[in-house]
């Protein structure tokens, strides 16, 4: 089948907006274009990202309509894979760099997504509601009852926190990206799979979608909790990752260190969240507002791209080196983590001011993922994941 030009161009912007994140300057220190940029990416990239992540779990199972019998089961296989294989690259890039890899979540996303497969987009539409809706007033529950020492004897018997970081309580609840909350996006980018992005009147209907979520959520978010209520930790100076774990509902570990990466011993205690803050709507804050209007924005960007690349030929001709960051985000993603290590760039201090450091790295994967896709159909560790995979065909 056709590559979804639209929904490439939309996986490479937020792979560049979690490079924003990771390497670019806190908030505190831009100014005009620059700050609503570095604002937008804190929280959005990796909101987009996992809601492609569904929208591509739907491309393996059978975008409009789903696959049944042998191939049913066969991409079912190739799914949990693939799941298992991002488990393990995650926890292994976790020990070096911390909570901040979403890969290790993604597994757990994959894995949980599995009997969502056959769904409708109406039902997977409605499913993505009722989590919005529900689990981040669950999460506020279950980590305000969830003591410290708690946490310790669960944490002794898990063996992936021995490894790294990110055990199963972080992956599930506590972490960066806590699957309780953010199966939402995982589960609308799998409605959108489902629809026709190239009928007009989809395109016009998810956009007046996403416009009301977004638009819905934040406002209403603004005039319940006030005008801080879209406040990013980020206007603190503090860490990208750092801001990332202070501002959501968990607890745990992972800051951003002065190395020059994110170092997986730095411990970050979040303070007790009072009730109201489930009001709020800020970067990662993991309510129900933020959920809703981050859905709402990652909706207008994928409709966005996909009307873009569909009507302004020139302009897709243009993008075609940012386009093929997209069709190897894995490789774009893990690589600028590597890259950094290599080249000792520092990675979310608060001293960071500077804008060439992650213009570099954009510039960087547009140009490594332009020459490499003249000679191969698949990015590196694209083409490694889909090897992996091939045992999935003698299912029976």
């Amino acid at each position: 089948m056709g590559r979804l030009v639209g929904v490439d161009l939309a996986r490479a912007l937020a792979v560049f907006g979690m490079y924003i994140v990771h390497i670019g300057p806190v908030l505190s220190s831009t100014h005009g274009v620059g700050t609503w940029v570095r604002y937008l990416a804190d929280g959005h990239s990796s909101v987009l990202f996992a809601t492609l992540a569904g929208f591509s779990l739907m491309l393996i199972a059978g975008r409009r309509e789903p696959k049944t019998g042998l191939a049913g089961r066969q991409a079912k296989a190739r799914i949990a894979i693939r799941a298992v294989v991002l488990l393990a690259l995650g926890t292994v890039l976790a020990v070096e760099y911390g909570g901040v890899i979403i890969l290790g979540f993604y597994g757990v996303y994959f894995l949980l997504a599995l009997p969502l497969l056959r769904l409708s987009a109406k039902a997977l539409a409605i499913t993505a509601a009722g989590l919005a809706l529900v689990t981040p007033q669950l999460a506020f529950v279950l980590n305000s009852r969830l003591s410290e020492s708690v946490q310790q004897s669960i944490n002794a018997y898990d063996p992936l926190k021995r490894v790294s970081e990110v055990g199963v309580l972080d992956l599930l609840l506590t972490g960066f990206y806590p699957t309780i909350t953010w199966m939402s996006f995982v589960v609308a980018g799998m409605a959108l799979a489902r629809l026709d992005l190239s009928a007009v009147s989809v395109q016009r209907r998810l956009a007046a979608l996403g416009a009301a979520l977004t638009v819905g959520a934040y406002g209403l978010s603004l005039l319940l909790a006030g005008k801080d209520a879209l406040r990013s930790m980020a206007e603190d100076g503090a860490s990208s990752a750092g801001s990332e774990k202070a501002s959501s509902f968990g607890g745990g570990s992972g800051s951003g260190s002065g190395s020059g990466s994110f170092d997986g011993g730095a411990s970050f205690d979040a303070p007790e969240r009072a009730a109201s803050e489930l009001l709020s709507a800020g970067p990662h804050s993991g309510t129900t507002f933020d959920i809703i209007g981050s859905v709402g924005v990652a909706i207008l960007v994928i409709v966005g791209a996909t009307v873009l690349m569909e009507r302004l030929p020139r302009l897709r001709r243009l993008a075609k080196p940012v386009i093929a960051v997209g069709t190897m985000s894995l490789t774009a993603y893990v690589g600028h983590f590597l890259a950094q290590s290599m080249l000792g760039v520092s990675a979310g201090e608060s001293t960071q001011t500077s804008w060439i450091p992650v213009l570099t790295f954009i510039l960087g994967a547009i140009v490594f993922a332009a020459v490499w896709s003249r000679f191969f159909r698949r990015g590196p560790l694209e083409a490694l994941l889909n090897a992996s995979t091939r045992p999935a065909k003698h299912v029976r």
